[in-house]
């Protein structure tokens, strides 16, 4: 198998091609009228990385959005954070992502939430975009690095797609001090497709892709405490209807345990870096 179809794989698996209807279903169950969905309906299966909403947020006011401008999201996965983004800050966002089913529920979330003229998601390599250059005002990547080795690439091809000037941040899981990352975890099975970067080494990658780094802050303590919260409302409650069991399947619990053991054992690292193009 190639290493796209092993990423996209990861990421379709156990599910099938039943996905959107799953999340309508465990809406329905959860009495939310899917005809006049809000963004905060869907936020507990929408915002796939760590932090969630609030994460989302501190990163649109770091990249300084504002109404009508354009802007990229490499590995969209389905579309919480540019449906967000383009709510909340009247912009326009362009997302591409590996996964087909995911790109597909993305812009039916999208429908049924009113913005279909403000996101679209494409069915593409994040290395490989179909835009052209110098076409965005900002842009950003959320957990979607981990499954990438070319880092030097990703931000190259982000640089290539910007305008000069243009903001962009980089939301990710890094490679932390300690042993080697637990499998499986919430973005790869096993070390295959697993491809994590220290943060000094993404900060020199951006760099060298042209761009001058703004900030670059370590968010690891916040993390350990969503996932000393979130296992204990999983032991406590069990997965809600809607929330990322979804899209990963059964092995969900045990990618939980073993990502609280990641950031515990500073195996991996929450990181965000703001940086601009020269």
């Amino acid at each position: 198998m190639s290493y796209d179809g092993m990423v996209a794989t990861h990421y379709s698996a156990d599910k099938g091609e039943g996905l959107g209807q799953a999340i309508l279903d465990a809406l329905t169950a959860d009495g939310v009228d899917i005809d006049n969905l809000t963004l905060m309906d869907i936020a507990p299966v929408d915002a796939f990385h760590v932090g969630g909403w609030e994460a989302t947020e501190r990163m649109g006011q770091a990249l300084d959005l504002a109404v009508g401008m354009k802007i990229v999201d490499l590995g969209s996965g389905l579309g919480g954070t540019a449906r967000q983004l383009a709510a909340t800050h009247g912009c326009y966002v362009s997302g591409v992502d590996l996964t087909g089913e995911y790109c597909r529920v993305a812009t039916m979330l999208a429908t049924r939430l009113g913005l279909a003229d403000q996101v679209s998601f494409h069915e593409a390599n994040a290395l490989d975009t179909p835009f052209p250059d110098a076409g965005f005002d900002a842009g950003y990547t959320q957990h979607a690095a981990m499954n990438i080795p070319d880092k030097a690439g990703l931000y190259a091809e982000a640089a290539r797609i910007l305008k000069p000037g243009a903001a962009f941040c980089v939301y990710d899981i890094a490679k932390g001090p300690g042993d080697s990352a637990i499998f499986p975890a919430p973005w790869a099975r096993d070390p295959a497709a697993s491809f994590l970067a220290t943060m000094d080494e993404m900060v020199e990658a951006l760099r060298g892709a042209g761009f001058a780094i703004e900030s670059a802050r370590d968010h690891s303590e916040q993390a350990r405490a969503i996932f000393r919260q979130r296992i204990a409302a999983m032991d406590s409650k069990g997965p809600p209807r809607l929330g990322f069991h979804l899209m990963l399947g059964p092995i969900h619990r045990e990618m939980t345990r073993n990502q609280m053991r990641n950031f515990q054992e500073d195996r991996v690292a929450l990181v965000e870096i703001v940086c601009r193009k020269a």
